[in-house]
């Protein structure tokens, strides 16, 4: 089975090939916002601009600009594709394509080009893991740190989005991966509920709690925020505070990656099929109050199904995602009571009033999820 990745590698270019880098990623930021108001002045006039139509005006818009041609010309064509596909996202109900700023998401994405001659294959990407380095379109070859227990990059490489965050720089290398086309017995199950408190509670009773050292790099975002706001635009001290920013807020994101990949990994190895709720987080956050809201939205909870996802896709292994209405937490795991009235968050413990089973709130849940899972589970079955 054939299945997408992605690779990230720490870059550490020259300063020549930072200059390259920067430059990439404001003639792709130029690109796009060019294009975006292009689209909407035709728009007013009734007019389309298509994915077509743009490639070809790039031509054209490269003489007028001279410089557009100082950069790797994939980076202009990826960037309209990226256009494109945010306009297909607005019709799909995201929301509409904004102008991009600058030291806001900087990237930009180069494709691998493979040719053939004389029953030799060429690339105008690679990765050697041996020596540490990636080769990349009009830069040359980049030093590159990462994934030490690969001893091979055998991959097949469609495309490169080369990151630039604060002072740091990144590769996120997409190839093709041949995984084991592998028939799973259902053997384990388990159901999970999504919480604030514990972030994932399965059937079983293990509990995950939310991240707990991040309130540290809150309180030094919150400070610099603060700082942000004081300072005088332009001034070398407001820089020196982005970058700080910056770094702060990758440390956050990494920390966040990297518990979330390690909750779904292990419940993927452990279980066979994993029982969750389909959550609307976005709802949600809009519903909650404000102290609620922000901790929903700390807690990457739709990250968390999503990883869940391709990983039970990867592995073979089955994800069922339940209603999302279905009122896990008002009933009885054992005797299936239901009470109507337990919606108060602040209680966190089900007391049954026919059975008298008295169980954790979020364990409950977690059962009854489960539950629902292997009904829904036999039914497709059967």
């Amino acid at each position: 089975m054939l299945v997408n990745k992605a690779y990230v590698f720490r870059l550490y270019p020259t300063e020549e090939q930072k200059k390259f880098i920067n430059k990439c990623i404001g003639c792709s930021r130029f690109v796009y916002n060019y294009y975006l108001n292009k689209k909407e002045l035709m728009y007013k006039n009734n007019e389309i601009l298509t994915l077509k139509d743009m490639k070809k005006d790039i031509s054209f818009l490269s003489k007028e600009n001279e410089w557009l041609k100082e950069v790797d010309s994939s980076c202009l064509r990826t960037s309209v594709e990226d256009l494109d596909r945010a306009y297909l996202n607005f019709y799909n109900g995201s929301g509409y394509p904004k102008y991009k700023k600058k030291n806001h998401s900087d990237k930009y994405r180069t494709v691998c080009i493979r040719s053939s001659y004389k029953d030799k294959n060429y690339s105008n990407i690679k990765v050697d893991l041996n020596k540490r380095e990636i080769t990349l379109p009009k830069m040359g070859k980049l030093k590159i740190r990462g994934y030490r227990n690969l001893i091979e990059f055998p991959f097949k490489i469609f495309n490169v989005t080369i990151s630039k965050v604060g002072k740091r720089y990144y590769a996120s290398v997409n190839v093709e991966e041949e995984k084991e086309d592998k028939e799973v017995i259902p053997r384990y199950i388990t159901g999970i509920d999504l919480g604030v408190k514990d972030l994932v509670i399965t059937s079983e009773g293990v509990k995950y709690k939310a991240l707990e050292n991040i309130g540290k790099i809150e309180r030094k975002i919150k400070g610099y925020n603060k700082a942000l706001s004081r300072s005088e635009k332009g001034s070398n001290n407001r820089r020196k505070i982005i970058l700080k920013l910056e770094r702060y807020y990758e440390k956050l994101r990494n920390a966040r990656k990297y518990y979330t990949n390690f909750i779904t990994s292990k419940l993927v190895k452990e279980n066979d099929i994993i029982v969750c709720e389909t959550l609307k987080v976005k709802e949600m956050i809009e519903e909650g109050k404000n102290h609620l809201s922000k901790r929903i939205a700390n807690s990457s909870l739709g990250e968390i199904v999503r990883q869940l996802e391709y990983k039970c896709l990867w592995e073979k292994k089955k994800l069922i995602k339940i209603d999302t209405y279905y009122p896990s937490s008002q009933i009885c795991s054992i005797c299936g009571n239901r009470k109507k009235e337990l919606k108060d968050l602040r209680i966190r413990s089900f007391v049954c009033d026919e059975c008298k089973n008295e169980m954790d709130r979020d364990i409950n849940a977690s059962i009854n999820i489960l539950t629902e899972g292997i009904r829904k589970y036999m039914g497709q079955m059967g």
